[in-house]
C-alpha cells in the first residue's frame, strides 16, 4: 500500500485496533470521537486551504448528495426538539437527547463528509477491514471453546460506562452469550449483541471481496462468514446473499440478453406463480419460527409504536423511546426497527428526514453500480444498511459502521468525476 495521509492513518489505525479497543470497552466512545476529530480536521483544512500541508488539502467541494444528508439529519434534530417541547420533557432531557443525536444520527453525514472531502482512499478502508478479519480468526478459537471450558460469558463491564451511553452492553466484554430459547452458546464478537455482529460480518465479507491480495480476501471473507454463522443471525444470512449477488448482477441490465431472460422468466412466473407464492410464504414462516419468541416481541414493539405514533404524535413523535409493557418484556417502544422508531420518536417529519436522503443515495448508487464497477461495493454496503434498518436502530450502531459510511462518502466524491 502507498504512503498513507494523516486522515487515512487515523481511519486505518482506529479500525485496525478494533479488538484492543473492544477489550477495554472503548468502541462506543471512539466512534463519535473519531467522527468529530475528522470533522474538525475538515474545518481546519477548509479554513487554511492552500496554506496547509499537501496531504491535508481537501479533494474538492462537498457533493450535493452529502448536502442532502446534512439537511435531512438537521431536520431530524429539529423534529427531536419539537417532540421534546410538545411532550414537556424538560431542558435536561432535551440536552441529553441532543447529545445522543450528536453521537448517533449526526455521525452519518459527518463520516460521509470526511470521506468525500479528505484524502482517504478505498484501499485503506478495505485493507483495515481484512486486518480486523485476521484478528477475528485468531481470537475466535478461544471464544469458541470458552463455553466448554466453563469460562464466564461476560468478563466485565468497562468503567468507561461512566462516560454515558444507551446501556451497559455497549461497554461489556463478552466471550459468548447463551441463547435463552435454545440454551446454546451464541457469539457477538465485538458487537453489543449477536444479530448486529452478523451484519458486521456481512460488511466485512463484502469489503473483503474488493481487496487486491488473495490472502487478505480470504481473511476478510472467512472472518465475515464465521461472524455470520456463529452469531446465528437470520437477517445476516439474507443480507449476505443479497449484498453479494445483487450488485454483481446489476451490470447485466445493460445487456439485451438479460432483458430477454427476464421476459422468459416472467412468463414462467405466470405458470408457476401460485406454487412459488406458497413456497415463499412457507419460507418466511420458517424464518420467523426459527426464533419465534424474538419475532413475536419485535412485532409487538412495532405494532404498539405504530399505533401510538398515529394516535398521539403524528408529526414530530414522542421525542424519546418509552418503556414497553410486560407483553414485550419491557423492551423500549421505539427500538428494534429504524423506521418504526423514527415514526414513534421523531414522527412523520423525522421519518422523511431519513427517507429522502437515503432514497436519493440508493438511486445514485444503483445507477452507478449498473454502469461502473466502482459502484459495486458502495451499493452492497447500502443494501446492507437498508436490511439493517428493518431489524435494528441504525443510529446507535454507527459507531461500528463508520468505515462503510466513509466509503460511501468516497464514492459520492468519485461520482462527481469520470467513471473508473
Amino acid at each position: 500500500m502507498k504512503q498513507r495521509t494523516l486522515p487515512e492513518n487515523i481511519c486505518f489505525w482506529t479500525f485496525v485496533l478494533t479488538w484492543p479497543l473492544y477489550l477495554v470497552g472503548a468502541l462506543f466512545i471512539i466512534g463519535p470521537v473519531i467522527a468529530w476529530c475528522l470533522f474538525f480536521l475538515y474545518l481546519c483544512s477548509a479554513y487554511l486551504a492552500d496554506s496547509i500541508r499537501s496531504d491535508l488539502e481537501l479533494t474538492g467541494q462537498i457533493p450535493l448528495l452529502i448536502w442532502v444528508w446534512i439537511v435531512g439529519i438537521l431536520v431530524m434534530l429539529i423534529a427531536l426538539w419539537v417532540g421534546h417541547l410538545n411532550w414537556g420533557l424538560g431542558v435536561d432531557q432535551t440536552i441529553k437527547s441532543s447529545i445522543g443525536w450528536a453521537k448517533g444520527w449526526a455521525l452519518i453525514p459527518i463520516f460521509m463528509l470526511v470521506g468525500a472531502t479528505l484524502q482517504i482512499s478505498r484501499d485503506v478502508l478495505i485493507r483495515s477491514q481484512n486486518i480486523v478479519g485476521l484478528c477475528t480468526l485468531l481470537i475466535f478459537p478461544l471464544m469458541f471453546i470458552a463455553p466448554s471450558l466453563g469460562l464466564p460469558a461476560k468478563l466485565f463491564v468497562s468503567p468507561l460506562q461512566a462516560t454515558g451511553g444507551p446501556g451497559p452492553e455497549y461497554f461489556s466484554v463478552y466471550l459468548y452469550t447463551i441463547d435463552p430459547e435454545t440454551m446454546t452458546p451464541r457469539w457477538q464478537f465485538y458487537a453489543p449483541w449477536s444479530p448486529f455482529a452478523g451484519l458486521l460480518g456481512v460488511t466485512m465479507a463484502i469489503f473483503a471481496l474488493e481487496d487486491k491480495k488473495r490472502f487478505w480476501i480470504m481473511c476478510g471473507l472467512f472472518a465475515g462468514i464465521v461472524m455470520i454463522y456463529f452469531s446465528k443471525s437470520r437477517m445476516s444470512l439474507v443480507s449476505l446473499a443479497v449484498c453479494v449477488i445483487v450488485p454483481r448482477l446489476l451490470p447485466l441490465l445493460k445487456q439485451t440478453y438479460a432483458w430477454v431472460a427476464l421476459t422468459i422468466s416472467a412468463s414462467f412466473l405466470g405458470i408457476f406463480g401460485t406454487w412459488l407464492s406458497e413456497f415463499m410464504v412457507g419460507l418466511v414462516d420458517n424464518f420467523q419460527h426459527a426464533r419465534a419468541s424474538s419475532s413475536r416481541v419485535r412485532e409487538k414493539i412495532q405494532s404498539i409504536g405504530f399505533q401510538r405514533w398515529q394516535t398521539e404524535a403524528f408529526w414530530f413523535g414522542h421525542g424519546t423511546v418509552t418503556r414497553g409493557p410486560h407483553i414485550v418484556e419491557y423492551m423500549p417502544i421505539g427500538s428494534h426497527h429504524t423506521w418504526y422508531a423514527l415514526l414513534f420518536v421523531k414522527g412523520l417529519v423525522g421519518f422523511f428526514a431519513f427517507l429522502v436522503p437515503l432514497s436519493w443515495h440508493i438511486f445514485l448508487d444503483l445507477r452507478d453500480a449498473i454502469h461502473s464497477q466502482r459502484g459495486r461495493l458502495p451499493f452492497a454496503l447500502l443494501l446492507n444498511f437498508i436490511i439493517l434498518t428493518f431489524g435494528e436502530n441504525i443510529e446507535i450502531e454507527v459507531y461500528l459502521l463508520w468505515p462503510a459510511l466513509v466509503l460511501l462518502g468516497i464514492h459520492a466524491r468519485e461520482m462527481m468525476g469520470p467513471n473508473k
